[in-house]
C-alpha cells in the first residue's frame, strides 16, 4: 500500500490518493468490477482537480466576497427580473462579448449580482478580474509614475470577464477618463466582456459599457429601492 501510495504521489493523483482507502473497500463490499472501481478512482481524482481549478480562478479573480446566486435575496426587491439574471449566468453574453451595465441606488444588491456571474463564469472556465473603480484609477496612476502602464493596461485586458465595481459613487481624478477609455471604451484585445455595477442614474438609455440591461418596459433591471439589502 505505501508503495501504491508513493506511486500516486509521483504522478500526482493525490485526489485518487485521498480516496483510495474508502474506494478499495467499497469495492470489496459491492464486489466491483476492475473497470467500475478505475471509473470511481478516476472520477475522485477529476472532481479534486476541478475543485482545485475552481479554488485558484476564485482566487485570481479577487472578488470582495464570493457571492452567488443561491445566496441571493430575491423577495427584497420583486422588480429584479430573476429569470433575465440566470439567462445571464448562462454565459451567452461571453460569448458574444457583450458587456452588462447594472444600474441603481448603492445597497440594492447590484455588487452581489455582479460577482454572482462573475463566480459563473469562472465555473464555466472563464478568467475573471474584480476590481472597484478606485483600485482600478490607483493601479494606473501608481504604475504611470513607473512607466508600466502598459503592464497595467495587459492585467486589465487580459481576463474574459472584468467586473469594475462601484462606479458613479464619487468623483475621480481627471485623469480617470483616460485610464477608462484604455480599458473601456478602446477597441478590444480578443473578445473579452465587462460587467460594471453603477450608481449613476441616466435619463436615456446609453451606455458607454456597451449595452445596457433594462426590463421589457424600458426601465433599468434593477430599479431604486426604498431599503437596503445585502
Amino acid at each position: 500500500m505505501i508503495q501504491i501510495q508513493d506511486t500516486l504521489r509521483k504522478l500526482r493523483l493525490s485526489g485518487l490518493m485521498q480516496t483510495l482507502d474508502v474506494r478499495l473497500a467499497e469495492a470489496a463490499a459491492s464486489r466491483l468490477s476492475h473497470g467500475e472501481f478505475l471509473e470511481l478512482i478516476l472520477q475522485d481524482e477529476i472532481q479534486v482537480r476541478q475543485q482545485r481549478y475552481l479554488a485558484r480562478r476564485t482566487k485570481a479573480a479577487d472578488f470582495r466576497a464570493l457571492k452567488s446566486l443561491e445566496d441571493f435575496d430575491w423577495q427584497f426587491n420583486a422588480s429584479i427580473n430573476r429569470r433575465q439574471i440566470f439567462e445571464l449566468a448562462a454565459g451567452n453574453y461571453l460569448r458574444d462579448a457583450h458587456d452588462i451595465l447594472f444600474i441603481g441606488p448603492p445597497g440594492i444588491g447590484k455588487t452581489h449580482l455582479a460577482q454572482a456571474l462573475g463566480y459563473e463564469a469562472i465555473k464555466q472556465g472563464k478568467d475573471v478580474l474584480y476590481r472597484s473603480i478606485f483600485d482600478l484609477v490607483r493601479d494606473f496612476m501608481c504604475d504611470e509614475a513607473f512607466n508600466q502602464q502598459d503592464k497595467t493596461l495587459r492585467k486589465y485586458l487580459k481576463p474574459d470577464l472584468l467586473i469594475i465595481d462601484d462606479m458613479g459613487l464619487k468623483a475621480l481624478p481627471k485623469s480617470s477618463g483616460e485610464y477608462l477609455l484604455e480599458v473601456v471604451i478602446r477597441p478590444k484585445y480578443g473578445q473579452s466582456s465587462r460587467i460594471a455595477p453603477s450608481s449613476q442614474r441616466r435619463r436615456r438609455c446609453h451606455s458607454p459599457m456597451g449595452s445596457d440591461i433594462y426590463d421589457k418596459n424600458r426601465k433599468p433591471l434593477i430599479p431604486p429601492v426604498n431599503r437596503c439589502h445585502g
